[in-house]
């Protein structure tokens, strides 16, 4: 296995690592204590292919893997993690609709999500189902050449400012098997939205409920066929966990680069904090968890690339520990700078802020503990 980018993946990070230090770093701040949403960031990251980068080169997309989107994505966290987690849930979303989208839907959409000048929202999750997808109760019941949509979405991350919503809902049986998918405009009469959550936070990403009230949606809407939905759901979600993960390692790198920076200048007792033995072996942890957490992303997208039958669970144990190694990371390199580190000059607090969720979202890290050990123990 060879563990050195190619020239190729070298000009991607290069490319993001460019666009994150001059048009996300400089301004992550203020967004996060304004609660703005970057669109026009949004839109230049489309121009550079950043809002597509899995979706085939067909349906208006950059066409990379896993591997080479989780490379970009974790350099885009080092100006923003918030926004990056955002591209990352777009990319997943658009990719449901150019893979599974009937020829109408994709050549309305694709083009415009691609560049940014459109933007989507992925929503499973609901207020009673949670980590339990499967027993999701929005509806939809064909009428004529129409489906009636019912039902609400909880932490809908973008809802209230996207453009276009990929919903999850129930057309038959209880159960998995019973969901299906589709592709859903976000402004469709009978769609509303609840206040948007103040969140510890992802700030400049608003997080809002959904609620469909007797929404009439195309049947040529449907996102592949009917009773597909869960498993278009569970697709997805094992490369948007990648994508989360790559986000926490970004965040974690930017952290443990700021504070090498910081003790070697900092002195307490005569001496640099860097020359302390407690500083220096918080630092080697430091760097040895987000190191082992960067290659354990990278093999489970080379999985995902080349569609092994244990993607899933790699991708599970990927997202399990790189999620919980970054936001410890964040938490050392806070801790590092002592009360510095938790005032809001520094991005120390907002680093911890924003990649707490990351633990929760695209599955708790719970939930993918049982999906490996289900994997470990199967028959």
């Amino acid at each position: 296995m060879n563990y050195e980018l190619n020239e190729d993946q070298q000009a991607f990070q290069d490319a993001a690592r460019q666009f994150a230090n001059n048009a996300l770093a400089p301004y992550a701040a203020q967004w996060d204590a304004e609660s703005y949403f970057p669109k026009s960031a949004l839109q230049a990251a489309g121009a550079l292919g950043f809002m597509a980068l899995y979706t085939p080169e067909s349906a208006s997309g950059t066409g990379l893997g896993r591997l080479d989107s989780s490379i970009i994505l974790e350099e885009l966290a080092k100006g923003c993690t918030s926004t990056a987690a955002y591209i990352s849930i777009h990319n997943m979303a658009l990719n449901m609709v150019a893979t599974y989208g009937a020829k109408v839907v994709k050549e309305e959409w694709c083009a415009p999500l691609a560049m940014g000048e459109k933007l989507a929202s992925y929503c499973l999750t609901e207020p009673g189902a949670g980590s339990d997808a499967g027993s999701l109760r929005t509806s939809a019941e064909r009428h004529g050449e129409h489906y009636l949509l019912n039902g609400s979405k909880a932490f809908i991350s973008g809802a209230g400012e996207t453009d276009l919503l990929v919903v999850m809902a129930r057309t038959g049986e209880d159960g998995p098997r019973g969901i299906s998918a589709f592709a859903v405009p976000a402004l469709t009469a009978g769609i509303s939205y609840g206040k948007k959550e103040e969140k510890m936070g992802w700030n400049c990403q608003p997080t809002c409920t959904v609620s469909f009230d007797n929404v009439l949606v195309p049947v040529d809407h449907m996102l592949g066929a009917n009773g597909q939905g869960f498993k278009i759901a569970m697709e997805g979600l094992d490369g948007g966990r990648l994508g989360i993960a790559a986000c926490s390692v970004g965040t974690a790198q930017a952290a443990l680069d700021a504070s090498i920076e910081y003790v070697k200048e900092r002195k307490q007792f005569g001496s640099r904090i860097a020359d302390f033995q407690v500083t220096q072996f918080k630092l080697a942890d430091m760097a040895t968890e987000i190191t082992a957490a960067r290659q354990m992303i990278r093999l489970a997208a080379a999985k995902y690339d080349t569609d092994d039958s244990d993607r899933t669970s790699f991708c599970a144990m990927a997202k399990r520990f790189a999620t919980d190694a970054g936001f410890r990371v964040c938490n050392e390199a806070l801790q590092l700078h002592g009360g510095y580190g938790y005032i809001k000059e520094y991005p120390f607090e907002r680093h911890v802020r924003d990649t707490r969720v990351h633990q929760i979202l695209e599955g708790t890290n719970e939930i993918m503990r049982l999906i490996v050990a289900r994997r470990l123990l199967q028959d």
